[in-house]
């Protein structure tokens, strides 16, 4: 049984590309459409403690794809929620 390897992230940089190669991943075996990494871009992200959390996007017009990453520095491990808008509604009134 193979040993399981800790995903160490060595600062913002880094965490951002593994974000990136991630959900480009994910994107390749979800939508029929193939991206790489350039098609990913980093929404928003920061650092607290040992923590990281990201939220990124594609760069395919209207895919409605985001996703959310967070990095648990204690158990060194990445958990990854993907999203997908479903609508968007204009409201004037209450």
């Amino acid at each position: 049984m193979k040993e399981r390897e800790n995903m160490i992230i060595k600062g913002m940089k880094h965490f951002q590309n593994v974000v990136k190669k991630k959900l480009a991943g994910w994107y390749n075996t979800h939508e029929n459409e193939k991206i790489d990494e350039s098609n990913v871009f980093i929404v928003w992200s920061c650092k607290t403690l040992q923590n990281y959390k990201c939220l990124a996007a594609t760069t395919v017009s209207g895919d409605g794809i985001y996703a959310e990453y967070t990095y648990n520095g204690d158990k060194q491990e990445l958990y990854e929620d993907v999203y997908k808008k479903l609508t968007n509604t204009h409201y004037i009134e209450e």
